[in-house]
């Protein structure tokens, strides 16, 4: 592969996985801060306000590191990827303006009110703004992913006379059906990020004794939307993803479940190791007929391994493609067992009291994050070698003008400035845990440390 296409590649892989650390916490955290500000308006207790506060904090942090990080990705169609901008920029230009005007101003400006306007707007208002802020989110997910589901499965396009493709129906691109499940999946794995990430905290408060009503309330808000979307992460949303993959995209299914050879009544490969070089899955361990009846409902059904396509076809990183998307499907099954078990014990009243599962939710907290890389770099790995999948090829895509020199400069460049960002998102977010949603059962440090002491 040419030296300069694949700094590109690695250019935009590291700055768009760092940037989603950020929105994809802002994504699942919106809907739950209506969950509370609905709680605080129903009941009039002001211990969910409290709550809801101490949360928009978290937020308002992660969404100012979100545009930060952002902002650069945009810059970068035009340094790294100008050939693909000048060609597609007539169709992604549309999404990724009203992500730009529409999303980011809705959900910045009302974030602002929610943040510092609460004695103004009042109770009704306060859940509006609220309200507003979790739609603003969404729409700007809705419409980044209408972009990357248009490079994956391109619709309601044309040529134009010089070349460059033009937009032939605006509602087409929104509503392309691969657009539809990939968001419904995408906004699931962010919710069950919001949610872990919720009810870590929770149980850190919990076994430390801080803030101990603040952890109840937590760990019983993140494990009740929680089990909901991890359950609906399974199915609907990634059974509909997978049946668009194996309709569109069969190699990409092919090089994902490490079937090398077509096989009636295909096996689904829980482990293995794949080795293209002699073609086949190394200690495989499978479930027979399986892949079959998931992809076609038929137990015997045809699934058409690598070999039946031509090599220059195939994804150019089958191994690591392979092993993402196992990450991603592994660590998707421990959160519905995680979250379906601390369910089971909050309604037997014993959540809270369990230490060894408020243990489990804490130390699980980092890894949504991980499924959701591995499931974006899922995507993205398979729909190579194409940049927009059966028009355009990733080689043709970069900037002919920018070298592998230039590009590994800004590469060091971004990833030191990044540690640092990421030291102060660490600095600032300990420092909002620390400090806690306010007064409340158990909510002194001090106390907590005195009691810990004594124990």
């Amino acid at each position: 592969m040419n030296e300069a296409l694949s700094v590109h590649r690695l250019h935009f892989a590291f700055t768009i996985t760092f940037h989603y650390i950020f929105p994809q916490l802002t994504m699942g955290l919106a809907l739950l801060l209506v969950y509370l500000k609905t709680k605080a308006l129903r009941t009039g207790d002001e211990h969910y306000n409290r709550a809801a506060r101490f949360w928009a904090r978290i937020f308002g942090i992660n969404f100012a590191l979100g545009v930060v990080t952002g902002i650069p990705m945009e810059f970068q169609f035009g340094t790294n990827w100008a050939a693909f901008s000048k060609t597609a920029g007539g169709v992604i230009g549309q999404t990724l303006a009203m992500e730009g005007v529409f999303s980011f101003f809705l959900e910045s400006s009302f974030l602002g009110l929610f943040l510092f306007g609460e004695k103004r707007l009042g109770r009704v208002g306060h859940w509006w703004a609220a309200f507003l802020v979790w739609l603003g989110s969404w729409l700007s997910g809705f419409l980044i992913v209408a972009t990357d589901a248009w490079m994956q499965h391109p619709v309601a396009y044309r040529i134009g006379a010089n070349g460059d493709i033009e937009l032939a129906s605006f509602w087409g691109l929104l509503l392309n059906k691969w657009a539809l499940w990939q968001y419904a999946h995408t906004m699931l794995g962010a919710v069950q990020t919001g949610c872990f990430v919720m009810a870590a905290v929770g149980a850190f408060y919990l076994l430390t004794g801080w803030h101990e009503a603040y952890g109840r309330t937590f760990v019983k808000a993140g494990v009740l939307v929680g089990v909901v979307a991890a359950v609906l992460q399974l199915f609907p949303s990634g059974d509909a993803q997978g049946k668009m993959i194996s309709q569109n995209q069969p190699v990409t299914l092919a090089a994902m479940e490490g079937l090398f050879e077509t096989e009636q009544g295909a096996p689904l490969a829980i482990l293995g190791q794949p080795d293209v070089k002699n073609r086949k899955l190394d200690n495989p361990l499978v479930i027979p007929n399986m892949l079959s009846f998931l992809t076609y409902r038929k137990w015997s059904a045809n699934v058409r391994g690598l070999a039946a396509f031509p090599e220059e076809e195939w994804p150019d990183q089958i191994s690591l493609l392979y092993f993402s998307y196992h990450i991603m499907v592994g660590l998707g099954t421990i959160f519905i067992a995680v979250m379906v078990v601390a369910a089971f014990l909050l309604w037997r009243d014993r959540l809270y009291a369990s230490r060894w599962m408020l243990w489990t939710l804490m130390i699980s907290a980092p890894l949504p994050y991980i499924a959701n890389t591995a499931g974006w770099m899922t995507a993205e790995l398979g729909r190579q070698p194409w940049l927009i999948y059966g028009l355009m090829r990733t080689a043709r895509g970069v900037s002919p003008r920018v070298g592998a020199g230039n590009a590994w400069f800004t590469l060091i460049g971004f990833t030191g400035m990044y540690t640092v960002l990421a030291i102060l998102w660490l600095f600032l977010i300990y420092r909002e845990i620390e400090e806690g949603p306010g007064p409340g059962e158990g909510d002194s440090p001090d106390e907590a440390r005195v009691s810990i002491a004594a124990d």
